[in-house]
């Protein structure tokens, strides 16, 4: 059975202080394509910041991202998934609640973040494999 360490093995860790402003959340995330971040308070996984946070609690709520702080507008205290959780069970989550992406943490050490389509290739990943196994 598949884990999210399989997955995140050689990723960097992207993630972003509760006090800095959206603006440079963006801005970040737009240097390292990637469409959301782990907000960090004080060293420890205080909320999750998306894209979908940018425009709906930024720029359809007429705030200034220059202004507005990453906290006031994150959605706080996110579920985490331990870096040894199974792809099957994050895939189960992401569908229950909605979730497009999952923090993934060893203890309180934040590991990464996953999104559902980086499970989707892995298991399309996977599947692939098989079938190759069972046409040779």
């Amino acid at each position: 059975m598949s884990t999210l360490r399989e997955i995140v093995k050689d990723r960097k860790v992207y993630s972003i202080d509760a006090a800095r402003t959206v603006l440079e959340a963006a801005r970040f995330m737009m240097e390292n394509n990637v469409g959301a971040l782990p907000v960090l308070r004080n060293g420890e996984l205080a909320g999750i910041f998306s894209e979908r946070d940018i425009m709906n609690r930024v720029v359809a709520a007429g705030r200034q991202p220059g202004y507005t702080a990453v906290s006031e507008v994150m959605t706080a205290n996110p579920r985490a998934v331990h870096l040894d959780e199974s792809v099957d069970e994050c895939l189960f989550l992401m569908h229950e609640f909605g979730f497009r992406h999952l923090c993934i943490v060893e203890g309180k050490d934040l590991r990464g973040l996953v999104s559902l389509r980086d499970i989707l290739m892995h298991q399309a990943g996977e599947l692939q494999r098989q079938t190759r196994r069972a046409a040779s």
